[in-house]
């Protein structure tokens, strides 16, 4: 047993999120009274934020969840500077036209997990441009700046590990964790707010929050890290060999966001049901104790309950019901990625090799090649030995789409217009 009283630290420190914790006692307490403000904030420097950042968005759906109120800090203002947290070189810096379209396409994503219309304690979105781009450069020197040491700033790992590097970290830059910690005391005043959460990467960042909150006169302000969440083989969550894991339905489809959970390491089950599900314990206690084939029931749960967190129950099983049509009964699933091409360039044939690379199984010819040599390539669910294959409208199935697999689990139909 963990000791917390709250259901919030408790939910927490079972499913496996704290990593740090400034005071985990006065927090509790704070929690148990569902008093706890909290919030993360979330740089708008994509159209979609990906399945790294889930860990902690699940953090506010519990917090909320809990009695307590979460916010969503959109980082209009931030993303001006950009973070060099983790980061051997500097951040594109975008326009402020880029980041106001990104802030509008990952905000979508926090109404799944978060309820803003709530009749008591309603989750918030504010923005830090809101705060931040009216600030006078003088009086953010004499009022905020002023309680920062050049010597523990250097000290912090996301500039002293840019500097070992010998990686030029600019001033913008430099500047990012004043501002990071300011955004804490601002919305301490606006909102009550007395806890930030994040990353293990930003506990430095947090904890000068506190520190300026203190020298600026807030009440007591509380930090909460997770650990750095890998995959079993040691891989950075959110990233896959095909590339991120979007969020965003429009950049990855809810049959590949289940995919890429159903393909999980069987290491990873019990910890990925834990924090990205909301399944009970017990449940995840049972099903982590399966072995062997059974092991992908236990998977293919995993995959259909974060799916339905964050594109609904409906598309969750329309994914599992696609997944067994394609995998279990070796049909051509409509519910498969597609790519569309013109109907006259597949009469005149194109090449295997080719096809492959456009429909986003391969990256170049020469991976399409090797997979053909290691018999990874299949059209229609046959084998493809020749790279010189041509692919045309004979190949069409009755379905009118041609069926592209790369390996057992990756399917693009190919459908022509």
């Amino acid at each position: 047993m963990s000791g917390f009283t709250s259901d919030f630290m408790r939910i927490l420190d079972e499913r496996g999120f704290i990593h740090q914790c400034s005071d985990p006692q006065g927090l509790d307490a704070l929690a148990k009274r569902g008093e706890v403000v909290g919030y993360i904030g979330f740089d708008c420097t994509a159209p979609s934020l990906h399945v790294g950042s889930l860990v902690q968005i699940m953090m506010l759906h519990w917090l909320q969840l809990s009695g307590n109120r979460a916010i969503a800090l959109m980082g209009g203002g931030t993303t001006r500077v950009g973070d060099p947290s983790g980061r051997d070189e500097s951040r594109k810096l975008l326009g402020i036209e880029d980041i106001d379209a990104n802030k509008k396409s990952i905000a979508a994503v926090f109404s799944r997990f978060l309820d803003f219309t709530a009749p008591a304690r309603p989750a918030l979105m504010p923005d830090n441009a809101e705060w931040l781009t009216k600030m006078n450069y003088i009086d953010m020197l004499r009022d905020v700046g002023r309680h920062f040491s050049i010597n523990r700033m250097l000290s912090m790992d996301s500039v002293k590990l840019r500097l070992d590097r010998e990686q030029e970290l600019s001033f913008i830059e430099f500047n990012y964790m004043i501002l990071q910690s300011y955004d804490f005391v601002e919305l301490a005043r606006r909102y009550g707010t007395n806890l930030q959460l994040g990353g293990s990467d930003q506990w430095g960042n947090i904890v000068n929050g506190i520190d300026l909150g203190r020298r600026m006169g807030t009440h007591q302000l509380y930090a909460l890290t997770t650990p750095l969440i890998t995959t079993a083989s040691g891989a950075k969550m959110g990233k896959t060999a095909a590339g991120a894991v979007w969020l965003n339905a429009d950049m990855l489809s809810p049959y590949d966001y289940w995919q890429f959970w159903r393909n999980c390491d069987d290491g990873d089950v019990g910890r990925f049901l834990r924090l990205f599900t909301t399944l009970p314990l017990d449940e995840v206690a049972r099903l982590v104790t399966l072995q062997g084939a059974e092991l992908n029931e236990a998977k293919k749960r995993l995959a259909t309950e974060a799916t339905a967190l964050l594109h609904g129950r409906d598309a969750a099983q329309q994914a599992e019901t696609t997944a067994r049509s394609t995998f279990e009964m070796g049909h051509a699933a409509a519910g498969l990625p597609t790519h569309h091409i013109e109907r006259s360039e597949l009469a005149s044939g194109i090449g295997v090799l080719a096809l492959f690379v456009r429909a986003g199984l391969a990256a170049s010819n020469g991976e399409a090649r090797r997979a053909i040599t290691n018999g990874a390539v299949m059209v229609n669910d046959q084998r493809v030995s020749d790279d010189k294959a041509m692919i045309n409208v004979s190949d069409l199935l009755v379905e009118g789409v041609i069926k592209l697999s790369m390996g057992k689990k990756r399917h693009v139909l190919v459908r022509p217009s």
